[in-house]
């Protein structure tokens, strides 16, 4: 990725080609060897960092004039600090091991054109002064790179970075997370969870993608795919493939023969009907030590419009003992309001939202105060209740 990425675009290549240790890490462009004057007059080395604006693989114009740094401040030859560019100061974790101490602010007229001209104007401004004391010392180190990235994206997730937030995105990136069911709440989990660095994903489900799945699912088939019948594991991965290259699909239902699919698992969704095959997936998540959440819906046509609730019930190795009175496992019935049949896509998604939020605060990517294990939206009082608390 991180080769192919300076191959294909005309600065970045240039400053490669003109000596500078640059790279790509995340959402940042690093130029790394760059020579400074501390305010002991003593030359030392630090790093520049700017985050990196993408177009698929083409870069745009820089989206602003700041860069961080990692180093002390740097001064003149005298020792007296370069104040022209001091914008603040702290202790930035930026997420992919980069860490920052400083906030540069430098903005010629008109701006950066480009990523070669705002990271050489910067290195000009910090590494010049470190050549008066030591003539020869300089950003343009002509060093061999031989790094590729090991991402799981086809293309580089500049999101998280660029809004600093790539620290907690991090919290995910080991994650092998199991999607059970890909109907319509299934499909949506898999479009939130995609744009996640989690290891894997694995899809099950053996039913066909027809045509009134289309209706409740993320996106929008043609005709022509319609007409295929696809498997949805295999329509959805045909799909989110095109963003995150480990998706795997199982065109099968999960039964006592073949539940070691699930080795490995570290987090699953189950959005799938009540039934034995959901207690034998349970069981076994339970005791393998993973987390997973199932999810629930019940909509009734009463009175000329639709009321029902949405449920998510989270199991985690320290809270299980609630699962058995909040899950069925008993095919439902016409009173069973999480059996419902009917479902519209606004509801399936939120209810995968839902889903993908509370995953996201068992890891600690989001705040957690109640440590809820089980939560309820019921439609027409919009009422949100939270139960099972840690």
């Amino acid at each position: 990725m991180s080769r192919e990425l300076f191959s294909r675009n005309p600065d970045l290549k240039r400053l490669r080609d003109e000596g500078y240790f640059v790279q790509q890490q995340g959402g940042y462009l690093v130029m790394r060897q760059v020579p400074y004057v501390d305010e002991h007059r003593e030359v030392r080395i630090g790093t520049l960092l700017s985050s990196l604006t993408l177009a698929g693989d083409q870069t745009r114009t820089p989206d602003t004039h700041v860069v961080h740094w990692d180093g002390d401040f740097p001064c003149h030859a005298d020792g007296a600090r370069i104040q022209g560019i001091s914008h603040q100061a702290g202790a930035f974790d930026l997420g992919q091991g980069l860490k920052a101490t400083h906030t540069f602010s430098s903005k010629p007229d008109g701006g950066y054109t480009d990523y070669h001209h705002k990271m050489t104007s910067y290195a000009n401004i910090i590494a010049g002064p470190a050549a008066v004391l030591k003539p020869g010392m300089t950003p343009r180190t002509f060093r061999e790179l031989e790094e590729e990235e090991d991402s799981v994206f086809n293309y580089i997730e500049t999101a998280s970075d660029r809004v600093g937030i790539g620290v907690l995105t991090e919290r995910l990136v080991n994650e092998r997370v199991a999607i059970i069911g890909a109907g319509g709440t299934g499909s949506y989990i898999l479009d939130f969870v995609c744009k996640t660095p989690v290891r894997e994903i694995r899809l099950f489900d053996s039913d066909e993608f027809l045509t009134h799945n289309a209706f409740r699912a993320p996106g929008a088939p043609s005709l022509e795919e319609l007409r295929e019948a696809p498997k949805k594991v295999e329509y959805l991965k045909r799909i989110y493939s095109r963003m995150h290259r480990n998706i795997v699909a199982h065109d099968v239902k999960l039964g006592a023969d073949n539940l070691h699919l699930l080795d490995g698992v570290t987090f699953a969704f189950l959005s799938l009907d009540a039934g034995d095959a959901k207690r034998l997936i349970v069981e076994k998540l339970e005791a393998s030590g993973a987390a997973f959440i199932d999810v629930g819906m019940g909509l009734e046509l009463a009175e000329g419009s639709l009321g029902g609730i949405l449920r998510v019930t989270a199991s985690t190795p320290e809270e299980r003992d609630h699962v058995r009175q909040r899950i069925s496992f008993v095919g439902g019935g016409a009173k069973d309001i999480y059996a419902s049949n009917i479902q519209v896509a606004d509801f399936n998604a939120l209810n995968a939202v839902l889903a993908v939020v509370k995953w996201k605060k068992i890891r600690g990517f989001y705040r957690d105060l109640e440590q809820e294990h089980h939560c309820t939206y019921t439609t027409d009082g919009n009422m949100l209740i939270n139960g099972d608390l840690a």
